[in-house]
């Protein structure tokens, strides 16, 4: 008989800048591998509240309206990112935090939720996989109300490392799809970074300023993918049970300006000749 896997309760979600600092400095330690042990641990955050003057800030930054009840399609992604970083930071996630990509997101939302609503949160670390670039970790996010789940993800995150040996053979890759019509050219002030991390918690030192994103190889400061779907979704709309994909493709480099294209479902945002930084698609749950 298998034993369920172990949950630890938080009385508060964690405070965002000791992990990372924890990450980074146990990342010249890790030597990941898609084999490798990685926390079973379920995080659970009972009771969580939505703070409203937070809430707003991310709906300024990221384009939604501001002062409704209904709560912003991925705002529960900046809910479960501290659990999330205090499951990757640890010693025994394999994967080190510093470097890891976010290639992914599926969210599921089962119904509409409001900004007023208590919930609970439970965040784990779903297995790790083998890629063609690495080893890939997936992370769940799971928002219940009223003991009924409401509202799931799953990210990807790719730890970038050679891969000896064989690597298991993949499809081919499919046609690019024909264009999607331009819907608007957005102007990304150089500050997004910043003003999404202050909303988000999520302060990566790649998002904020030149001379720190240079420092990891990146000639400006990028874009967080996660307000890349935001920005997106906000402009596309996603009323009542969605199930959205979405998967990120090159880095937004900032300011810069990008070409929101969107058909039926289908949304992608596009950067200079036609570069494409991010596909998805909605559709009802």
């Amino acid at each position: 008989m298998t034993s369920a896997p172990p949950r630890t309760e938080l009385t508060r979600s964690p405070a965002l800048a000791p992990l990372l600092a924890r990450g980074a400095l146990l990342s010249p330690l890790k030597r990941p591998r898609p084999d490798a042990a990685f926390p079973r641990t379920r995080l659970v955050l009972p009771g969580l509240r939505i703070d409203p003057g937070r809430l707003a800030r991310y709906e300024r930054v990221c384009g939604f309206p501001t002062g409704e009840e209904a709560l912003p399609v991925t705002y529960p992604h900046v809910l479960g990112f501290p659990a999330a970083m205090r499951l990757m930071s640890a010693r025994s996630f394999p994967l080190p935090l510093l470097g890891l990509v976010h290639t992914s997101i599926r969210i599921t939302r089962h119904r509409a939720m409001t900004s007023t609503g208590t919930y609970d949160l439970t965040v784990h670390v779903d297995g790790l996989t083998p890629h063609r670039r690495g080893t890939q970790a997936a992370v769940v996010t799971e928002l219940r109300s009223g003991g009924a789940v409401v509202w799931t993800s799953r990210s990807t995150y790719l730890a970038r490392h050679r891969t000896p040996g064989q690597q298991p053979a993949e499809p081919p890759a499919p046609g690019e799809p024909e264009p999607l019509p331009v819907v608007e050219d957005w102007r990304l002030a150089g500050d997004v970074g910043r003003r999404y991390g202050a909303a988000s918690g999520d302060r990566n030192p790649i998002h904020l300023h030149p001379l720190t994103a240079r420092l990891f190889g990146f000639p400006r400061a990028i874009a967080h993918g996660m307000w890349t779907v935001a920005r997106c979704l906000a402009a596309h709309g996603t009323p009542g049970a969605a199930r959205i994909r979405a998967d990120f493709r090159a880095p937004v480099l900032l300011p810069g300006t990008v070409t929101y294209a969107a058909k039926g479902g289908r949304f992608e945002l596009r950067g200079t000749g036609d570069r494409i930084h991010l596909t998805g698609e909605v559709r009802p749950a």
